[in-house]
């Protein structure tokens, strides 16, 4: 390869690692605990938080696909999840993370491996996630792409989860949250972890489309099995709506009747990105 191809390459990829610091610094780990131990405690002071299966997360890194039903539901991760290896969130898709609240506080405390929209800031991201689980992390994932009404539903997944567990090579471990749809004051939010779902491309770090399919079907009906038990909440009252929705941004603009996602759910397709 040429030496002004080679230089090019290099200096595309200092750029790309410069902005992703920019994006997501990496923190220590005193302030990764601060935030995950708040967080924890609000969730678990505030909802009667019931966390089932934790002893089939397995030790060492992984990819957790999570069901999304809430803003809320990291926090809910954080009080089930609170002594396993150090845990990331991958996303939001944001240009600028030092702007907004949230944004700044997940920052600070390196909680999350964001991206910048369109292809650089992807691969940026995904070479993070590679990084963080050589190191023995936990990469949480919301499969589903977005937030949905639905206590029994699960939209079909993106590729993402698979496509990250597969090109690091360690499990994908569904996480089903249920509760969140409603955040009534000191009513149940349980987190239910499934069996880890274990799969390797052929060709290492490589996976395919056929191989990425193929372990998304498998977590999509892991999912649904772990979700299919738990009914949908009444209304909470004022306070309660009001933090439900406090953070909450509804694809269409507003949140749709449960019963009518459920008939929809036909219509909707999987996503082909992260």
């Amino acid at each position: 390869m040429p030496d002004s191809v080679q230089s090019g390459s290099g200096v595309a990829r200092v750029e790309r690692d410069q902005a992703l610091e920019a994006q997501a610094p990496r923190q220590s780990v005193h302030r990764y605990r601060a935030v995950r131990t708040f967080f924890g405690a609000v969730a678990r002071s505030y909802s009667r938080v019931r966390v089932e299966g934790m002893e089939r997360l397995p030790i060492g890194p992984s990819v957790l696909c999570f069901t999304h039903q809430s803003w809320a539901d990291p926090i809910y991760l954080f009080a089930a999840i609170s002594k396993q290896p150090r845990m990331y969130f991958f996303g939001p898709e944001q240009e600028d993370m030092r702007r907004g609240g949230r944004n700044r506080l997940m920052r600070w405390g390196g909680v999350v491996v964001p991206y910048r929209p369109g292809k650089r800031g992807l691969v940026a991201a995904t070479a993070r996630v590679e990084e963080i689980l050589g190191e023995g992390a936990i990469l949480a994932i919301a499969g589903e792409g977005r937030i949905h009404s639905g206590e029994t539903i699960v939209l079909p997944l993106r590729d993402g989860p698979a496509y990250l567990a597969l090109r690091a090579g360690v499990p994908l471990i569904p996480v089903a949250i249920n509760g969140t749809s409603w955040l009534g004051f000191r009513r149940v939010v349980r987190v239910r972890v499934g069996l880890p779902i274990v799969a390797a491309p052929q060709t290492p770090a490589r996976p395919n489309a056929e191989e990425v399919a193929s372990l998304t079907t498998q977590t999509q009906a892991a999912l649904e099995k772990l979700v299919a038990d738990f009914p949908d909440q009444p209304l909470p009252g004022r306070i309660g709506r009001k933090l439900t929705e406090l953070f909450n941004d509804w694809p269409d603009g507003s949140r749709p009747p449960a019963q009518s996602r459920k008939a929809d759910l036909g219509t909707v397709r999987p996503g082909s990105g992260l």
